[in-house]
């Protein structure tokens, strides 16, 4: 496995995101995620994702579970910042708050069982709190050996400069892919002035732009997809279109869909590190190809006319949730 560096954490050129294997994309399966965790090992994919909000916290210890024995095989990544209810699930609230983000990580260790979190993010940015009281609580972790390295996720590049302001960030992760070109519009160009690595999380757009969804109904009843406007009505057959001319463009070059779209980010620079998840072993080996798979200029060329900025249709949240990115 190749590898890449987020400042000066490195990390498998390729991550694996673990969300999914404890919640929002229908059943689970604990044997086959713990499978799919031990595969990844095999294959050099050790970088890891994970949060507290995932599973109100089973997916942390799902992840403990994997990396019993073996802790200093794995970079661990898990975030903190948003608060959900027990009560409803489906309620989020956001926080920043110093106090808060000790007894976060605190948590987190406890639930991942282990003495420090390689890369510790904050989920979303809090527009209650000032950044650098955020950032600098972080920081007070990094001097207690609690954490190494610290990133934020879906931050603008505003609170990307007022964070570096108080402790180097290592990372942002940010959703980007084909059908999610935002972080081009400036963000990306932040990172790369303040030497900050850039991970992409959905990078296979929730698993559209693998060209196996084919109907809205095909999505569980609890598949939080189905919330999502890009998987709504006229939104999604406009989509799936989209998709359609990704499937031929790599079933030309004898590749999958999957493995083209993440090749496309695995391009956009040696900062940058997809996550893509999945909870399956076979659709990590698939993800994985991607790693060796080069794409000429005139590919590039050919995938940038096919998904230009803006393609998709449909927001990538709710309101909502598109409230809380970019901050």
């Amino acid at each position: 496995m190749k590898s890449r560096r987020l400042r000066t954490l490195e990390v498998s050129a390729i991550g694996l995101g673990c969300m999914g294997m404890s919640e929002f994309y229908g059943p689970t399966d604990e044997k086959e995620a713990l499978a799919t965790l031990d595969r990844a090992r095999e294959m050099g994919v050790v970088f890891l994702d994970t949060a507290d909000a995932y599973g109100t916290g089973a997916n942390e210890e799902l992840v403990a579970r994997a990396i019993r024995g073996r802790r200093d095989q794995f970079v661990i990544a898990t975030k903190f910042g948003l608060v959900r209810d027990r009560t409803n699930p489906q309620a989020r609230g956001v926080s920043g708050r110093p106090e808060y983000v000790r007894s976060a990580c605190e948590a987190s260790l406890r639930r991942l069982g282990v003495e420090t979190i390689d890369l510790y993010y904050q989920h979303r940015i809090d527009p209650a709190v000032p950044i650098e009281e955020t950032v600098g609580a972080m920081a007070a972790l990094v001097r207690e050996g609690k954490v190494r390295h610290l990133g934020l996720s879906e931050a603008g590049s505003d609170s990307l400069r007022r964070a570096q302001g108080v402790h180097p960030i290592a990372a942002l992760q940010s959703e980007y892919s084909l059908w999610s070109r935002d972080p081009e519009d400036d963000v990306l160009e932040t990172c790369r002035a303040l030497g900050i690595g850039f991970v992409a999380y959905s990078p296979l757009g929730r698993g559209f732009l693998t060209g196996e969804l084919r109907r809205f109904e095909d999505l569980a009843p609890d598949d939080f997809r189905r919330q999502s406007p890009r998987f709504q009505g006229d939104n999604f057959a406009r989509n799936l279109a989209l998709v359609d001319r990704l499937t031929a463009m790599a079933r030309d070059r004898g590749v999958t869909a999957a493995q083209l779209a993440l090749a496309w980010v695995l391009s956009r620079g040696d900062d940058v590190v997809p996550i893509p998840g999945t909870k399956r072993r076979a659709r990590l080996e698939e993800n994985v190809a991607a790693v060796d798979l080069t794409l000429s200029p005139a590919d590039l060329a050919t995938l940038d006319a096919l998904a230009p900025r803006g393609a998709a249709a449909g927001d990538r949240y709710s309101p909502g949730g598109m409230s809380l990115v970019n901050r």
